[in-house]
């Protein structure tokens, strides 16, 4: 007997998040939901001719009204939400409601927090809840770990990941592999790192540096919001420094730090003429018009260095994983890191190996997990232990 999933968003992470389901997930049945009812149905269809069978099916709903959805989640067995994050803590009251194991995709560490609070009521209701899964937060964090038990006493983790086109076209060298949204909440705020062991605000778009990771050669690498979602928290005290930073072809950063400079991430509005226009919503719709390629085919890279000691003695664990557009499946790369990702962690969930109770990513998936759950979907993570002078810059 296999297990009814339903995914609330069913654009590019959704979509794939029901592909890996239905091969990985004991899936008997998907329930795609989306306020437009093109693109459910056009989901629904694209999933059940991938896989030769007919598993999914399509649903119009509209994740701002939770209560809706309840009859529908009273008889599945997961949630997974690929909406915009700021209807997953009403997603997450819903799902406990309903007694459905859930997962979401994340993308603002206060919301998340308020997920995790809720530990208490989800262990009564005995479901899982795992949010802020996908490629970053998510992956990248599950990697980290990953990094981190090579070592015997890890001290300080350096993540860099990042989604790029394989062909970058100037001037901005990106095209949108998420929502405009999304990535202009990565843009704006602040991350939180740890820094000396403490839980430090660190200002998007600072701390610029170039890095080199084969095989895409230099890149640049800044600060933006919410990669490493709650782990700073579990972490403090217990490594020194725990940092994520993303990863852009050079001169990306720049061409942001202007767009800021001009008062473009604004959320109060300014007149334009007789009407008022909010910077920030201007901004979204520009890059969405400026950046979206549905054509394009892209390269993702996860890049993990761990510090700290094994045997004794100073040493570095490395773990990367690259991965790029599959013209199989049609699905890029940031798609199948994201969706791929909270859907291993779902199947989890519904089979009973994460625990009930609200559970941050970073306890939910161990990177031993993982590293096995990896090569069945054509996942080629790199890994080596080096030894390390102990006053070595990484």
């Amino acid at each position: 007997m296999g297990y009814h999933y339903v995914v609330i968003g069913a654009g590019r992470q959704g979509v794939a998040a029901g592909y890996d389901l239905a091969r990985h997930g004991d899936a008997e049945r998907i329930t795609l939901v989306d306020c437009h009812a093109q693109a459910a149905h056009g989901g629904a269809e694209r999933l059940n001719r991938l896989l030769g069978r007919s598993v999914a099916e399509a649903r119009v709903g509209d994740a701002s009204q939770p209560e809706t959805l309840a009859p529908l989640l009273r008889e599945a067995d997961g949630l997974l939400s690929a909406a915009p994050y700021r209807f997953n803590l009403g997603l997450a009251h819903l799902a406990i409601a309903t007694k459905t194991s859930m997962v979401d995709l994340g993308g603002h560490t206060g919301i998340v927090r308020e997920e995790i609070a809720l530990d208490r009521e989800a262990k009564r209701a005995g479901v899982a809840l795992v949010p802020d899964c996908g490629m970053g937060p998510g992956m990248n964090v599950t990697l980290a770990l990953a990094a981190m038990d090579l070592l015997d006493e890890p001290e300080e983790v350096r993540i860099y990941d990042g989604g790029l086109p394989e062909n970058p076209m100037p001037p901005w060298n990106y095209a949108l592999l998420f929502s405009a949204e999304g990535l202009v909440n990565e843009y704006e705020g602040e991350a939180y790192f740890l820094r000396g062991g403490k839980v430090t605000p660190i200002p998007a778009l600072e701390e610029l540096e170039e890095v080199e990771i084969p095989p895409l050669g230099t890149l640049e690498a800044f600060v933006t919001s919410g990669g490493l979602s709650t782990m700073p928290w579990t972490y403090e005290g217990k490594l020194r420094v725990l940092e994520n930073k993303t990863l852009r072809y050079p001169g990306h950063c720049g061409l942001l730090r202007g767009l800021r400079a001009l008062g473009l991430f604004g959320r109060e509005p300014i007149p334009v003429g007789k009407s008022a226009v909010v910077p920030r919503d201007l901004l979204i719709a520009l890059l969405e018009r400026a950046l979206a390629d549905p054509e394009v085919r892209d390269v993702c890279l996860i890049h993990v260095r761990a510090r700290g000691r094994k045997a004794g003695r100073p040493a570095e664990a490395r773990v990367t994983l690259v991965d790029r557009y599959d013209p199989g499946t049609g699905f890029r790369a940031m798609e199948k890191l994201t969706g791929w990702h909270a859907a291993i962690v779902l199947a989890l969930a519904v089979r009973g190996e994460i625990p009930p109770g609200a559970t941050p990513i970073e306890r939910a998936l161990s990177g031993t997990r993982f590293l096995a759950l990896a090569p069945s979907r054509g996942w080629r993570v790199e890994a080596f232990l080096a030894p390390a002078a102990s006053d070595e810059k990484p």
